[in-house]
């Protein structure tokens, strides 16, 4: 009896040591979150906690994979998500298809109405949610809360462009008939959408599709997720007000396997994508081009530079890569350029001083030593920077690489970290067609005040780019026009200009008015 009630109390310990030790543990997860800590607690603004849910179709789940969202600055973890599962996804297609029959009936102005109200919402939150970015992405805070600024931008736009979306009356050869365009919504559009820019991209798809009378459902960056869940609740938030299917904007957080199957699935009308070739060829990362002639002003030429080079530490779609000088101007701008370089403010992404923060990830900084060490086979010679930054988090140095040939693996090669290829032509003929060699064709710019120059650039024989910019660098696109490259960059457009027809299909319409039968190009058939 007394060696049975020994034995009880040892188990009887033992269980509680383990719930003792399994307690402390979480409680010691927890309280490593980022959230948890008060100089965080603005997190909690956006509706996060230490645990999310990263589905939303009308209603909140998860039941897939754990994932912790880590902050890039110092490779602390923020929070956790839990990931859609593959029922989830299926889930999520069918109500987002069901409140597509409810969107589609509303008309266009009203739903231009119900973006308004999102873009207000936006504002509301533009610098907790600009944080956010800062802290999740990396990008310094002024560029977080501009990317979200660019959301606000795009529904303004939206707003007025649901008053004006529509087709032309256009005369037709046969008496007593009407001849029309007709523009409708193609129903799903699936958003993939890349860290670097984990709000805007989504804004520029999403504002526009919904007043085409679309629905949306948004798979972000799987590095990204607090970003996609803070930035659906606000989106919901406001159609459940308005007693509207909160699938009209869902969202699935996850990995390739939801987005393979988005891109796969034929449910889904329309599919854009933003990242690498390598992942998906719609809209690709890019190796960026600037030209800079011997009558370039250096007074523009260096601070664009700079700007666009070392902007996002050089994580943007429309980062400069290669900076082709004029051989007349090339020492003496890589001198000024790399002056500025070692000027550039570096630190955590959240003050508001900082010009320059770290990269997205730790596998990022091996890119950037692997490409680093590609160029110095190949012939390059790094002027400034090369280095990884003795401090916590994922630093490196703003690069500056001379001397490669134009046509050197690397330099046409995306790495998506700062690291500037400068090369040096001696003619015109030769510095477009260096523009032109790459796969990739999403910005482009050159510097001259030779008004010839300027016009032979825009024209048939100069870039070959989506976007192709004069004096200005290649990154910083205004949303009132249309945002899209060429070549392994996508073809597609988003944003402004007539980028709305992307997510409409258009039908062409004969209307008889009349009581004869007259057919087309005079044809008698009695």
């Amino acid at each position: 009896m007394q060696r049975c009630f020994t034995l009880t109390i040892v188990r009887h310990w033992a269980l509680r040591k383990k719930l003792f030790t399994i307690s402390y543990q979480q409680s010691a997860a927890m309280s490593t979150l980022l959230i948890n800590q008060s100089k965080y607690a603005w997190l909690k603004e956006l509706g996060l906690s230490e645990d999310n849910d990263g589905v939303y179709n009308g209603n909140w789940g998860g039941k897939g994979e754990v994932i912790t969202s880590y902050c890039p600055a110092n490779n602390e973890p923020i929070a956790r998500v839990r990931q859609a599962t593959m029922a989830e996804y299926e889930e999520t297609v069918q109500k987002s298809r069901d409140a597509w029959k409810v969107w589609a009936d509303i008309p266009a102005p009203k739903r231009g109405e119900i973006v308004r109200q999102i873009g207000d919402a936006l504002r509301k939150k533009i610098k907790v949610l600009g944080s956010l970015v800062s802290l999740e992405m990396g990008k310094i805070y002024v560029e977080g809360v501009g990317e979200v600024q660019e959301y606000v931008d795009v529904c303004d736009y939206a707003v007025g462009l649901s008053r004006m979306i529509g087709g032309p009356v256009l005369p037709s050869e046969r008496p007593g008939h009407a001849l029309i365009e007709m523009w409708n919504p193609v129903g799903l559009v699936g958003i993939i959408t890349a860290f670097n820019f984990p709000v805007a991209v989504y804004g520029w798809n999403n504002a526009i599709a919904l007043i085409c009378g679309n629905v949306c459902l948004w798979k972000g960056a799987p590095t990204t997720p607090l970003t996609s869940v803070a930035v659906t609740k606000i989106v919901a938030e406001v159609l459940e007000q308005n007693n509207l299917p909160g699938a009209i904007c869902s969202m699935t957080c996850g990995g390739a396997d939801i987005g393979t199957a988005m891109s796969k699935d034929e449910r889904v009308d329309l599919v854009s994508f933003t990242g690498s070739t390598h992942v998906g060829k719609m809209v690709a990362m890019l190796v960026q081009e600037r030209f800079v002639f011997e009558d370039a002003d250096l007074n523009l030429v260096v601070p664009s530079a700079v700007f666009a080079s070392v902007g996002t530490a050089g994580q943007r779609c429309t980062t400069t890569r290669r900076l082709m000088l004029h051989g007349s101007i090339h020492d003496v701008v890589v001198e000024r350029v790399a002056k500025a370089y070692k000027q550039v403010r570096i630190g955590d992404p959240w003050d508001r001083n900082t010009m320059y923060g770290p990269l997205h990830t730790k596998q990022a900084v091996d890119q950037y030593l692997a490409a680093i060490e590609q160029a110095k086979q190949q012939g390059g010679t790094v002027v400034c920077g090369g280095k990884v930054m003795d401090r916590p988090g994922n630093y490196v140095e703003p690069t500056i690489i001379t001397g490669l040939a134009h046509d050197a693996p690397i330099v046409h090669t995306e790495t998506f970290v700062p690291i500037l290829y400068v090369l040096k032509f001696q003619t015109e003929e030769e510095a477009f067609a260096w523009n032109n060699e790459v796969k990739q064709g999403l910005s482009s710019s050159i510097f001259t005040k030779d008004m010839g120059r300027v016009f032979r650039w825009l024209g048939p024989k100069g870039s070959d780019c989506g976007i192709v910019n004069v004096n200005i660098p290649t990154s910083g696109a205004e949303i009132g026009g249309a945002f899209g490259g060429e070549k392994h960059t996508g073809g597609g457009r988003e944003s402004g200009s007539d980028s709305w027809k992307q997510y409409m299909r258009r039908s062409t319409c004969t209307i008889n008015y009349s009581k004869d039968l007259p057919l087309a190009q005079g044809i008698k058939f009695e």
